[in-house]
């Protein structure tokens, strides 16, 4: 028919890799139940179950879900950050935004999914860190796609881990940004560390 000719062909479905009819019926077959639906009964309470289908709308084909998310995004307004302390904007070079942050590798070779996508992000980490280390002539090197106080205090820990936790004194200078100073304190309250901040 003229519906199904037109019909979106770029859906989700199959970007989904379950288990096939053999594999369920197997994992029934060791759990010893007869149907999904028996499974279901015994495992979630019955309490907390719908017992009517979700009202949900048909679902968007991906061209159709990107459009509507870039509508939803293109009523941003972008504006300039007066925030400071660390927080500025930035220009990234077209070469880095390519090869690295927009690499399709990092996705394409996965689900979509942020989990999938994270591996891309750690093997971007694990060059730039080794690019770093061997710039620096330095023994290691830590990157972080965390924000400043949270990528201060992962160093600070990873440092204190390096030394078995036998020196537990860390200074910090005091003109560092009283939110990476206040981070740093409190992950090092938690792992029992003296945080000495000072000029």
């Amino acid at each position: 028919t003229a519906t199904s000719v037109f019909a979106p062909t770029d859906a989700f479905l199959h970007r989904h890799v379950g288990p096939s009819e053999a594999e369920t019926s197997d994992m029934l077959r060791t759990l010893k139940y007869d149907s999904v639906d028996q499974l279901v009964d015994d495992a979630v309470p019955a309490a907390i179950r719908l017992d009517k289908p979700l009202a949900m709308e048909p679902a968007l084909s991906e061209s159709e879900a990107l459009a509507k998310l870039k509508g939803i995004m293109g009523k941003n307004k972008v504006l300039k950050s007066l925030i400071g302390m660390g927080y500025y904007e930035t220009h990234t070079p077209g070469v880095v935004l390519r090869n690295i942050l927009e690499n399709p590798g990092w996705y394409t070779s996965y689900t979509p999914y942020q989990a999938e996508i994270s591996q891309g992000r750690l093997q971007m980490l694990l060059s730039f860190q080794t690019m770093v280390a061997d710039l620096t002539g330095m023994e290691m090197s830590n990157a972080s796609l965390l924000d400043e106080s949270t990528a201060a205090a992962e160093a600070m820990s990873m440092c204190y881990a390096l030394k078995q936790q036998k020196k537990p004194s860390f200074f910090v200078d005091q003109g560092c940004h009283p939110q990476n100073i206040a981070l740093a304190r409190t992950r090092g309250e938690a792992l029992g560390m003296n945080v000495v901040v000072g000029a």
